[in-house]
């Protein structure tokens, strides 16, 4: 009964930390649509209003390591745990625009902080058999929780100041998550050798064959200091090389951006109006809810060096079919941000991507050209696509860079069409309906495909290669540069356009995905069945 207890409270703590994660996420592309009327936000405000919870985050990814290793996976928890109702306090009772950013970076390190302690507390939990289902439980809760977001977005747009109940609903999983927690023991690994910890029941899920495993071979806690990383004490510069590899890859196959399109594609393939958006947006999110749950049951089974490698060849072909298919069919990019000071804001459609495209951003619905807020609810959900992909592990939603705006101020002049609706029928991707279809199928393998191998493949890898004296300060070191990269990611993502074209762009990914493939088959280990330490003796022994 004990251990049925501590399996299913494990699992409710991942499942809530992956649901709070996607929710903090993807809840900002529905407030946003009232934030900047109420708060009368600039697109440069909306760009900080967004970014801010990817300023939290890189600083916790700095410090929460120190914080994981020293006081443990279980404390940490509970403190991001307290720094996420504060925050979420903050955003709910937010008056000013100030006020608003301080709330989005405290909830963006608490985030950040959770995700970490999380995927390593399971892991340190549960048995070898099981690890791969419960961490990936993870991954699960943060498509969960962003199809719950848009949900709630739908729900509260016709509300008056709707955007507080938005951000205050966060309030009722964090608190459960908190509650969770606190029946379940602390960590394991605190212990002097794996013999006594399975004498004194605090791991009870760990099968016979772990524990006389363990008898054998006595398993020493060694105290390591952070530039051990990049040692060959232990064989810990590959491990540091196997996770860095894994983070770095996850974001240059093209992630953050690749779903920038999405929204601009249901548009092309027939998707006209903005309910079928919210459908189409849905459908996506869905697809990755079932790739995810497959990806969960295939774990512990198949293992992750097969799941990593298959999600790569498929994320290569279907990234390079879309590079493909959009030099024989254009895809049309439309300015998204608009100030609310101006009464009759209307659409810049601008019809040669190469020059001046922009991804369509969580972080940039239009205002009603209107003012009328209220009746504008379903605009928000032509960017619910982007919001959803660029959530899918560890990624705060990537938004244009103010550089961006700037670049696109100077050409929105040229070719605008005052239309408030969807980009125009006689656009020139209108015509290649097949080439629409086959872009929009690969995108959904794309997403498919990430949410099976790099989506919760990467971070079950990296709560498990390395040693438990350092394995906080490990991932949050691996962490900082996943968040780093997606920065760059987007940053870059004009200037890639402009240097190579859309479609060069889109077959770089590819090649990308093509050296992925290559990395994980040479560098990575499986360690689906095998405990904690013999994972770890075999990295220390291996070279």
């Amino acid at each position: 009964g004990r251990a049925v207890l501590v399996l299913l409270l494990s699992a409710t703590v991942s499942l809530l930390g992956g649901l709070i994660f996607g929710y903090e996420l993807g809840i900002i592309s529905g407030a946003l649509l009232q934030l900047q009327v109420d708060f009368h936000l600039s697109c440069f405000k909306q760009e900080v209003v967004v970014s801010a919870v990817l300023i939290g985050a890189l600083l916790a990814s700095l410090a929460g390591g120190v914080l994981i290793d020293r006081h443990g996976r279980r404390r940490a928890i509970l403190v991001s745990n307290l720094v996420l109702l504060v925050g979420s306090l903050v955003l709910t009772l937010a008056r000013s625009f100030m006020v608003l950013v301080i709330g989005r970076v405290t909830v963006g390190f608490a985030i950040s902080v959770s995700s970490m302690a999380c995927c390593i507390y399971v892991s340190e939990m549960v048995a070898a058999h099981r690890r791969g289902l419960l961490v990936s439980l993870y991954e699960a809760g943060i498509t969960g929780g962003i199809l719950l977001s848009y949900a709630l977005n739908y729900i509260f747009a016709d509300v008056e100041e709707g955007w507080r109940y938005m951000f205050g609903l966060a309030i009722a999983p964090t608190a459960m998550q908190f509650l969770s927690i606190l029946f379940l023991p602390v960590n394991p690994v605190k212990l002097s050798s794996w013999d006594s910890d399975c004498q004194k029941g605090l791991i009870p899920l760990q099968d016979t064959e772990d524990r006389a495993a363990a008898k054998r071979e006595p398993y020493q806690e060694k105290r390591y200091s952070f530039l051990d990383l990049f040692r060959t004490r232990d064989n810990m510069r590959r491990r540091t090389l196997v996770g860095l590899g894994l983070v770095l890859f996850q974001q240059f196959t093209g992630q953050p951006n690749v779903l920038g399109y999405a929204s601009k594609i249901f548009h092309a393939v027939g998707f006209q109006s903005n309910s079928s958006a919210i459908l189409a947006s849905v459908g996506l999110g869905a697809i990755k809810v079932v790739a995810t749950l497959v990806a969960m049951a295939l774990a512990d089974k198949a293992g992750r060096r097969v799941l990593l490698m298959a999600g790569c060849v498929v994320m290569a072909i279907s990234v390079s079919t879309i590079g493909l298919t959009s030099r024989m069919a254009p895809l049309a990019m439309a300015r998204d941000c608009k100030a609310p000071t101006d009464p009759n804001a209307s659409l810049s459609l601008t019809q040669h991507p190469p020059t001046s495209a922009v991804p369509q951003s969580a972080v940039s619905p239009i205002p009603p050209a209107s003012g009328a807020v209220k009746s504008q609810a379903a605009p928000a959900t032509r960017s619910l696509a982007k919001a959803f992909a660029s959530a899918q592990s560890k990624e705060v939603v990537p938004s244009s860079s103010l550089m961006q705006k700037r670049d696109v101020v100077g050409q929105s002049t040229k070719g605008t069409v005052g239309s408030m609706g969807p980009p125009l029928a006689g656009a020139p991707w209108a015509q290649h309906t097949v080439l629409n279809w086959i872009t929009l199928l690969s995108m959904m393998a794309f997403v498919s495909a990430f949410s099976i191998g790099f989506g919760p493949m990467t971070w079950l890898v990296l709560s498990e290669i390395y040693p438990a004296g350092i394995r906080g300060r490990a991932f949050a070191f691996c962490n900082s540069f996943n968040w780093a990269a997606n920065l760059l990611i987007s940053l870059s993502f004009l200037d890639l356009i402009e240097a190579i074209g859309f479609s060069w762009m889109f077959l770089l990914y590819g090649l990308m995905g093509v050296m992925s493939v290559i990395f994980i088959y040479l560098f990575v280990p499986e360690t689906k069945g095998q405990s904690l330490e013999e994972i770890d003796q075999q990295f220390s022994r291996k070279r």
